[in-house]
């Protein structure tokens, strides 16, 4: 398995692509606009606290105010009041923990108008960032994520993470974790970190501590509210939570974010320094790389899959639906039920991709093909989680329904990606389907005329000038790899008639072929 990750630099904004084998699994961008980020720690005060939310209404600086659960405040609440008051002041110059008396935890079942009062100042982190109507969600429950640990101030817990399954690899790092952890902070053992040496663990460690003291110093002299500690920005968390050991290259089309990768590698994994390449500006990066025809296939309400199946996803606004299709496809499956279940598993590891791609949040729900089999229900089900696997964001999946549903929830920290798929329509008004959608639909319905044979006297197509060019122009062809692929040879008859998204599959007598 091979993973790329292709870094294009625009005037306002950085876009991110995170390949697969070639496949494109993650967009992100990164905004100079955005004030709030995940992970930011900002100073805030206390707008109102809710009894009957048992919430609290919190003063970000955003246009609407963060919300802030009593779940959410964290069992040392008391502790971390107390710092604050104390630090604003000037009255403690000690960052430490060590020698901090801590008070007792909050009561877990208690109400939020005991624990916090209008106009009191409280450091809290962005958990979600603004999305739609609705302000930042964040929590007072401070943490600090660095490349194999998460440091927790005011904790005395070590925890390691659930994917890390040998227990004696967990014990070893809990032994390492509590021999170099600092007094009055926990520490969350990330994934990553299997198999390291305390040695790096304890690098990691004294950078987040370091980052700690750095703002704590920042509190006496702030105001409210204002950011005092800043998430990475999104080159550096991206690599910090998803670049490991099968990396084989990052590619980036500016000259000073090229410098900034490979100093940020150099220090988290020298040895991978090298894959850190620089971009020929002469030609757009993620169009070298295939991403820009990706994004055009992958967004939309319609996804094309392989053997002529397709998606449909369509998002209200209380969950995300998704059907799957078969298409009018046919195979050499014995009956129904196998060719539901390959279609199922086919659709399944698509959806896993598109969640991550789309970065799709809340209440999902999949109708897949009925399958009346019990064993085929489970396999599709052991096998959709099996893709998920490596989605980081946190979520949980319900076994089929008896009606072939499969509902998911998915964290939703950021809002969802979105990519207008339609342009503008050359030969009238309105919007049509961009041309390599078209494309993609016209492979999909060769290949089903092939898999039919309905085809006796060879095979011709009738399309735009337009389309017909994009078919035949350049080295390979689309036509010639149709060629290499099916070993027939298209025929291609431009038509001035045509509309841009009308085509005919003809044999050499003009019967259409459906």
């Amino acid at each position: 398995m091979n993973k790329e990750l292709i870094v294009r630099s625009g005037s306002s904004d950085v876009d991110f692509a995170l390949l697969k084998d070639g496949k494109l699994i993650e967009l992100h961008k990164e905004e100079d606009s955005s004030d709030f980020a995940v992970g930011d720690i900002m100073l805030a005060k206390i707008r109102k606290p809710v009894s009957g939310l048992n919430a609290a209404f919190v003063n970000v600086g955003y246009e609407k105010d963060a919300f802030l659960h009593y779940h959410d405040l964290g069992p040392k609440l008391p502790s971390l009041l107390k710092f604050i008051k104390r630090v604003s002041t000037g009255k403690l110059k000690d960052f430490s923990l060590k020698d901090f008396p801590f008070e007792e935890d909050i009561d877990k079942n208690g109400s939020i108008v005991n624990v916090l009062k209008s106009n009191q100042s409280i450091l809290v982190q962005i958990v979600k960032e603004p999305i739609s109507t609705k302000g930042p969600r964040i929590s007072s429950e401070l943490s600090i994520a660095g490349r194999y640990l998460v440091l927790v101030p005011f904790s005395d817990r070590i925890s390691v993470s659930q994917k890390i399954e040998s227990k004696e690899e967990k014990d070893r790092l809990k032994r390492l974790v509590q021999s170099i952890r600092p007094k009055g902070f926990g520490v969350i053992v990330r994934t990553v970190a299997e198999g390291k040496k305390v040695a790096e663990l304890d690098k990691d460690l004294h950078n987040l501590y370091l980052r700690w003291i750095a703002m704590c110093k920042k509190i006496h002299k702030a105001g409210h509210p204002s950011k005092v500690l800043s998430e990475l920005n999104r080159t550096a968390s991206i690599l910090r939570d998803v670049f490991n050991d099968s990396f084989t290259g990052i590619y980036v089309d500016d000259e000073t974010l090229y410098y900034q990768i490979k100093d940020y590698v150099h220090e988290i994994a020298p040895e991978k320094e090298s894959i850190v390449k620089l971009h020929d500006p002469r030609i757009p990066i993620f169009e070298k790389y295939g991403i820009e025809r990706q994004i055009k296939t992958s967004f939309g309400k319609t996804v094309s899959m392989s053997k002529g199946a397709y998606l449909v996803i369509e998002h209200t606004e209380a969950l995300h639906v998704i059907d799957v299709n078969s298409g009018n496809r046919s195979n050499k499956a014995k009956s129904q039920e196998e060719t539901a279940l390959e279609v199922n598993l086919i659709a399944a590891s698509e959806i896993a991709r598109q969640l991550r791609l789309r970065d799709m949040g809340g209440i999902i729900v999949v109708d897949f093909i009925d399958m009346t089999r019990q064993e085929n229900r489970k396999k599709l089900y052991d096998h959709f989680r099996e893709e998920m696997k490596e989605d980081r964001a946190k979520h949980k999946i319900l076994p089929p329904s008896k009606f072939g549903l499969i509902q998911i929830t998915r964290q939703r920290v950021r809002p969802e990606m979105n990519i207008k798929t339609r342009e503008e329509n050359p030969n009238g008004n309105g919007e049509i389907e961009a041309p390599i959608l078209i494309i993609d639909k016209i492979s999909a319905d060769l290949e089903k005329i092939i898999q039919n044979k309905s085809f006796k006297n060879g095979i011709v197509l009738n399309v735009h000038p337009f389309i017909a060019a994009y078919l035949t122009k350049g080295f390979p062809s689309i036509r010639s790899k149709w060629f290499l692929e099916h070993k027939k040879w298209v025929k291609i008859l431009p038509r001035d008639a045509y509309t841009y998204l009308e085509y005919r599959f003809k044999d050499k007598k003009g019967t259409i072929l459906s």
